[in-house]
This record gives C-alpha cells, sequence and structure tokens, in this order.
C-alpha cells in the first residue's frame, strides 16, 4: 500500500510544507524536534485539520481539503502508537488487547499470533501499573495491530525507554515490520534507530522535506550529513555472519572487511 501525503500548514512560528509517498515498509520521519515530524503524523492520523491537504493511503482519500474531504479518524482504519502507551489502567493486558479488536471489520490479525510475536504471553492478566515501560509499549503495539489498521503509525514510541529497553523492544518492532506486512510511519530523531528499522527516510527540516529515499542512500550520503547533525552522521554496512566464535564474538563478513562482534 503507498501512502501519498502533501501538506502545507501554517504554525505560529514556522509553516509546514511537506510532500513525499510511502511505500509499503516502515517509511521513517527523521529530523530534529519542531521539524514537523508529529503534525505530519497527526494530520495523517486525522488528529488534526491542515490548512491544505491533500493525504491518500491505498487509494482511499482520508483528506482532500480542496473537494472538503475530511474522514473521521475513527473511519480511516489507523493504528497510532505514542510516546506514551495510553492504556487503560483500570483493565489487564488481554482487555487492552481485547479493547483493539473492537475496531477490527474482520479478517485481521489473530490474537494468539500477536501475543507470541510481541512475547507478552506471561503478561497478559497484568494491569498496566504492573508492567515496565517496555511491556506497556509491546501491549500497546499488540493493541493497534489487533484493530487491524491499513496503516500503523509510531510517533517516537522508544523515547521515553532508557537504552537497555529500547534495546529489548526494537527486536519486537523488526518482527512487526518483517511479518505482519504493515505499512508504518514511524518517527524518530534517533540515527541508530531509524537504520536498524527503516526501509525509507523523509528526512524533514523546518517543516520542508530535506531528502527522501531508501534508507541506506539517505543515511549515507555525505549531503545529508549537515541535516543529520554531527552525532547522528554514520552509514550502514551490510554484512553476513560467517562464525560464531569460541571467544563469544561473532564474525561478520562486509565489504569493507571481517567485523567481529560480540554473538
Amino acid at each position: 500500500m503507498m501512502l501519498s501525503v502533501a501538506i502545507r500548514h501554517a504554525f505560529a512560528d514556522f509553516t509546514l510544507d511537506a510532500r513525499f509517498e510511502a511505500p509499503a515498509g516502515v517509511t521513517a520521519l527523521f529530523g530534529q524536534s519542531g521539524s514537523g515530524k508529529t503534525s505530519i503524523v497527526n494530520a495523517v492520523a486525522g488528529l488534526m485539520r491542515p490548512d491544505h491537504a491533500r493525504i491518500e493511503a491505498g487509494g482511499t482519500v482520508l483528506t482532500d481539503t480542496a473537494a472538503r474531504r475530511f474522514l473521521p479518524p475513527h473511519r480511516r482504519g489507523i493504528g497510532y502508537v505514542f510516546q506514551e502507551a495510553r492504556l487503560f489502567p483500570h483493565l489487564s493486558v488481554r482487555q487492552n488487547l481485547l479493547y483493539g479488536r473492537r475496531f477490527s471489520h474482520g479478517g485481521g490479525a489473530v490474537q494468539d499470533r500477536v501475543v507470541e510475536m510481541l512475547g507478552i504471553g506471561h503478561l497478559l492478566q497484568r494491569r498496566p501499573a504492573a508492567l515496565s515501560g517496555g511491556e506497556r509499549q509491546r501491549v500497546a503495539l499488540g493493541r493497534a495491530i489487533l484493530s487491524s489498521p491499513r496503516l500503523l503509525l509510531m510517533d517516537e514510541p522508544l523515547a521515553a525507554l532508557d537504552q537497555a529497553r529500547k534495546d529489548g523492544i526494537l527486536p519486537y518492532l523488526e518482527r512487526l515490520r518483517d511479518e505482519t506486512g504493515l505499512p508504518i510511519l514511524y518517527v524518530s530523531h534517533s540515527a541508530a534507530e531509524v537504520a536498524r528499522l527503516a526501509n525509507t527516510i523523509v528526512l524533514l527540516r523546518a517543516g520542508r522535506v530535506a531528502a527522501s529515499g531508501p534508507a541506506a542512500q539517505i543515511l549515507s550520503d555525505p549531503a545529508t550529513a549537515p541535516l543529520l547533525g554531527p552525532r547522528e552522521v554514520g552509514a550502514i554496512l551490510s554484512a553476513r555472519i560467517e562464525a560464531q566464535e569460541a571467544d563469544g564474538l561473532t564474525r561478520l563478513a562486509s565489504a569493507a572487511g571481517p567485523l567481529w562482534l560480540s554473538r
């Protein structure tokens, strides 16, 4: 499914004027704080009415200000995972997941498969207060998936987590990307996170699209370095596992030569 976005909206301090297309897979909206990432996601979700916009997902027009068309949020078939999990505190994990199923129109994800994929089977009887931050985000993901969305929006879902919890949840996000086939619009300002998850990157600066394309190309292009910032500049290396060494290291073969990493 292709997501096509064209938005122009005037805020008090800057103007958002962005156009891009997001193909299947994970499309990361990447840029510094205040570049317009969350505003774009909210416009796609129907939580914001832009001054001028045309937003289309898989052939369905979600917003077209010229035609005075605005599909209400509850009819867009979109799952949204926020920075905070926003689970219902009085419901168990199982009940929070079942709440997501209420918005499914049939033919959606199977609950047992989602529970297994996210590794939350042992949490089903707990309430959100008894979960860690990473566990709450995994439950929020499950609830969104079980609503059978045509598109999944994720607004910096790992921003509130420390590095250890981020490392714990990233494999589940990779499984989500690889196993569900859901198109995902993912907001982040972490280059390492984007490099690991994204197929496509839309690089935003001051409300405008500065660059867009395949993740490896955008993150490795010297021309984008000033936009990424000195702490985020790098490159993506493709490598193949060759051996697991006796000392606990993994040997990788890459175009740059052999690399050794912890197993």
